[in-house]
């Protein structure tokens, strides 16, 4: 990696080996203030949790595990039938006080700092831009982030994330909830807690309402996401 985009390391105790290639991306925000508590805590032994790269709000990039290993960032998560996330991706934390300590926009310094440092991720592990994902996607019964607040729209410009779609084709097409959740299910979220799985999949995907109700809005989106998909439009 171009040592550019690593500002600093502080190496954390807190990983193990992978079981699996490298294939995913997922986003966090730490939840914490100021950003040396964080660092503190993801390189704590005890804390048990760290991640491969902490971005600093004023956009200072730290590499706190190396690419190689598996980090501790994802927790018990499932994505598109990987249930070791942790095995299969990338953890980018990026210093934020979530939705705890007063929700609020990212700085631009930090998504300046993230979007180099992602898009060399995603080029060397030829990485799908469907699985460049928010923490909240890959265990919606557990966790928010990085939030409705986040620019996905921003890394998308970039092609280092799906678009929301902006066409919606065919409308409604699902009978019942029952075909949604399916739906949802075989795009990539675990749908054991069914209000959660809407929930994320509304944060990422139509963050102006998330209520966790089934409507036609989201029913549309998914079947569009899916039906890209089918195509061969959306890797």
């Amino acid at each position: 990696m171009d040592s550019e985009l690593v500002h600093r390391e502080q190496l954390s105790p807190n990983f193990n080996e992978r079981s699996l290639p490298v294939s995913m991306v997922v986003l966090h925000y730490t939840e914490m203030k100021p950003v040396e508590t964080a660092l503190q805590r993801l390189c704590d032994p005890a804390a048990q949790v760290s991640a491969h790269y902490l971005i600093s709000e004023e956009g200072q990039v730290t590499r706190l595990v190396p690419e190689e290993k598996r980090a501790w960032h994802a927790g018990a998560s499932y994505w598109r039938g990987h249930k070791d996330v942790n095995s299969a991706s990338i953890g980018i934390e990026l210093d934020h006080p979530g939705h705890a300590l007063g929700y609020r926009e990212f700085a631009d310094a930090q998504i300046e700092a993230l979007v180099p440092l992602l898009h060399w991720i995603v080029k060397h592990y030829d990485i799908p831009r469907a699985n460049v994902v928010g923490h909240s996607d890959v265990a919606p019964a557990r966790k928010t982030d990085p939030g409705e607040l986040f620019p996905w729209d921003r890394l998308a410009g970039y092609g280092l994330c799906l678009p929301k779609p902006e066409k919606l084709e065919l409308g409604d097409p699902f009978d019942n909830d029952g075909a949604f959740y399916l739906a949802l299910e075989r795009f990539g979220y675990d749908i054991t807690d069914g209000h959660k799985a809407v929930e994320a999949f509304q944060r990422r995907w139509r963050p102006q309402r998330i209520d966790g109700q089934i409507d036609g809005q989201v029913r549309a989106i998914l079947f569009q996401l899916l039906l890209d998909r089918d195509r061969g439009a959306t890797r």
